[in-house]
C-alpha cells in the first residue's frame, strides 16, 4: 500500500518562500507519475504542478507558473515543491498524489489517487 507523508508547510508572509516535501513508499517511485494540489478555503481541490515518473515532464497551473518548481529524487522517493513568491492566495492545504499516468502530466485532480494527508500553507499579506 502506497503511503505518502508532507512536511515543509507553515505560515509565511507575502513575497516569501516555502519549500514541500513529500516522501513515498510502498510503491517502485521511479515508476510513477507525481503531483501536487491544494484546497484552499471554501474552495474546490485544485491542480498546482506535475511531473512524470522519469521527471522529463512537469506542468503547473497558470497560477504556478512563474514562481513554483516542481522536482523529484528517484533516489530518495521524494517529490518536492519550491514555492517563491508567495501570495496570500497561495494559503490552502497542499496535498501530494499519485498520478494514474506515468509518462503524461494531466492538470485534473481526478487523475489522481493516493493521496498525502496534507500540509498547511497560509501565507500572511
Amino acid at each position: 500500500q502506497v503511503q505518502l507523508v508532507e512536511s515543509g508547510g507553515g505560515l509565511v508572509q507575502a513575497g516569501g518562500s516555502l519549500r514541500l516535501s513529500c516522501e513515498v513508499s510502498g510503491r517502485t517511485f521511479s515508476n510513477i507519475g507525481m503531483g501536487w494540489l491544494r484546497q484552499g478555503p471554501g474552495k474546490e481541490r485544485e491542480f498546482v504542478a506535475g511531473i512524470t515518473a522519469n521527471g522529463a515532464i512537469t506542468k503547473y497551473s497558470d497560477s504556478a507558473k512563474g514562481r513554483f518548481i516542481i522536482s523529484r529524487d528517484n533516489a530518495k522517493n521524494t517529490v518536492t515543491l519550491q514555492m517563491n513568491s508567495l501570495k496570500p492566495e497561495d494559503t490552502a492545504v497542499y496535498y501530494c498524489a499519485v498520478s494514474k499516468w506515468a509518462i503524461i502530466v494531466v492538470a485534473s485532480p481526478t487523475t489522481y489517487d493516493n493521496w498525502g494527508q496534507g500540509t498547511q500553507v497560509t501565507v500572511s499579506s
